[in-house]
């Protein structure tokens, strides 16, 4: 049995409290949505990105949280939608789910680095340290299959080659950029990053 536990990270539950306070978006529908799969633990690290999508002529949002416990990782969805059919006032509706830490089989950081002959390695320069980091996590829940049509080096040749492809855990992936979220975003994510890598390790 491996030890799941990250004793050298405090505990940054309250961190997260704040940073959904100064989010603003439904702090309280967010929180309590958090609180059911958190179930007490304490939070070791935390991701919290918000970000706003476009439906014709409106503005909706949406947030999304990973946050990192002793035994597990815990992602967070909060939409809002427009009054419809069924529910006559807009409304949010929130998503959690809770991965055992033994179940999460890929930590993914993909870095776009600006002036990368410039580039200043640690913490004291987040903008040198990525113009844009993709993370992207797996757990085995959602695989994507691409596939495309098998071709040879002859450029004449007309033989059906059948497909070739690959497959890819492809669970969550969280897109934080300079521009949008701040040299602070770039780094909290790369922090997060090795927070998960190193729990899951162990």
């Amino acid at each position: 049995m491996r030890d799941l536990n990250v004793p050298e990270l405090a505990d940054v539950s309250a961190d997260l409290r704040e940073a959904i306070d100064r989010c603003g978006y439904y702090p309280d529908v967010v929180t309590d949505s958090l609180a059911v799969a958190i179930a007490g633990e304490p939070i070791r690290a935390f991701v919290l990105q918000h970000e706003p999508t476009f439906d014709r002529d409106e503005v909706r949002r949406h947030i999304t949280i990973l946050a990192l416990t002793p035994s597990r990782l815990i992602v967070g969805h909060t939409d809002e939608h427009a009054a419809d059919e069924l529910i006559r006032a807009p409304y949010a509706s929130t998503s959690t789910e809770a991965i055992p830490l033994q179940r999460v089989n890929a930590v993914v950081v993909n870095r776009v680095v600006p002036n990368p002959a410039g580039y200043n390695s640690g913490k004291g320069d987040p903008v040198s340290g990525g113009g844009e980091v993709v993370l992207t996590i797996g757990w085995g829940m959602v695989n994507r299959i691409d596939l495309e049509p098998a071709v040879c080096a002859d450029p004449n040749c007309e033989a059906d080659h059948g497909y070739t492809g690959s497959v890819a855990a492809d669970d969550i992936s969280l897109r934080i950029s300079a521009a949008a979220d701040g040299p602070a975003g770039i780094q909290q994510v790369l922090d997060f990053a090795q927070a998960l890598s190193f729990a899951t390790s162990r």
